[in-house]
């Protein structure tokens, strides 16, 4: 079967990590003989730049026909004071694909290595072995409130967001949330705060009403607060975290602090549940980080992660991935990293050392 990607270098480092990237699909080409066509565009800042947007209509059709969207990184300092009139979308140029794609399902791992254990400020004996997979709503929620705004009342300065959401937002969510866990530990954590809002009382109601189909999976509620507490005391103990667009958001970077740091961790947003070849948004979660765009300094691993990411949901292919996160294990074992790892590698370097893994993988 043959495979479309869009690929979107975005900005600052984000060209670089891209470029690795794909050098990596071709290399998996190679060794499965597989057929993958790409297409380039621009998206965030640069695409600002050239045509006064952050994500073109055109953009988004390709989007639309491509089986997977590939994301080096998008935004910056240089463009944070842009203001655009219209819907929260229009001011982010992957919120609008996100949006317009309807990539609801976000999905980001936060794995512990054992070659890393000691980057993670955190304890080794608290976090030996911890394997966390953090789901965010993407679409709905907070981050696309509507009504928002801001004026001046009474002499004073007021803003407002609407967080809301509808029971079939929360529900589709919930599902494939669930469904991802039989394939896991058959454990969910759902976050809200449901004792003081009554969109997470919704959502508390609805993650409760689909537990009843999947009597296998333990499912304990968390409010937001005591989550972020017993995850630092006992990360562990957690396997899938399910939560809403801000939440989401928010804990999944909190659970990077475990793996040593944002450079390692990939990420999906999917169309759809998790099955049957479906179209998703995969970028690695570090930033742009301008400061060492051009310096070769970048680290390609949540990249190469998201790439094998790529391969499992949108391609059906494990095997793939599967060789790609082994190799990734090895190399992490084995090798002096990036500077972001407290390594003197360059990024040419890392992938170097990561392609002879990946061969040795792919012959065993």
């Amino acid at each position: 079967m043959d495979h479309k990607i869009l690929a979107l270098g975005g900005d600052g480092i984000g060209p670089e990590v891209l470029d690795f990237g794909l050098r990596l699909i071709y290399k998996i080409q190679d060794i499965f003989g597989i057929n993958i066509k790409i297409e380039h565009d621009l998206i965030g800042g640069a695409c600002w730049d050239k045509f006064q947007v952050f994500c073109k209509n055109e953009t988004v059709e390709k989007a639309k026909n491509s089986d997977a969207i590939l994301v080096g990184a998008v935004g910056g300092p240089k463009w944070d004071n842009i203001k655009i009139k219209g819907t929260p979308e229009e001011q982010d140029g992957l919120m609008r694909l996100r949006k317009e794609l309807d990539a609801y399902l976000g999905i980001r791992p936060a794995k512990v290595y054992s070659g890393l254990i000691d980057q993670s400020p955190i304890k080794e004996k608290k976090i030996k072995g911890t394997d966390i997979l953090v789901l965010r709503e993407m679409t709905s929620g907070i981050m696309f409130a509507q009504p928002r705004g801001n004026k001046i009342e009474n002499g004073l300065r007021y803003a407002f967001d609407t967080a809301a959401y509808r029971e079939d937002e929360i529900e589709r969510f919930v599902i494939a949330g669930f469904d991802l866990a039989r394939k896991r530990k058959k454990k969910i954590c759902s976050i809200d705060k449901a004792n003081v809002m009554e969109s997470y009382k919704l959502w508390r109601d609805i993650v409760n009403e689909v537990s009843k189909n999947y009597s296998d999976v333990e499912l304990n509620h968390y409010y937001a607060d005591n989550c972020a507490y017993q995850l630092i005391m006992n990360p562990s103990k957690f396997d899938i975290i399910l939560g809403c667009n801000l939440l989401g958001d928010i804990f999944s970077d909190l659970v990077a602090v475990f793996s040593g740091g944002l450079g390692l961790l990939p990420s999906a947003c999917l169309c759809g549940p998790p099955k049957n070849f479906v179209k998703g948004i995969y970028e690695p979660v570090h930033g742009s980080a301008p400061d060492i765009a051009g310096t070769g300094k970048a680290n390609p691993i949540g990249m190469f992660l998201s790439i094998a990411m790529m391969f499992e949901y949108s391609f059906e292919r494990t095997d793939i991935s599967t060789i790609i996160e082994k190799a990734i294990d090895k190399l992490i074992y084995k090798v002096n990293l990036t500077p972001d790892l407290n390594g003197k590698l360059s990024t040419e370097e890392v992938f170097l050392k990561f392609i002879d893994e990946l061969n040795n993988e792919a012959r065993v």
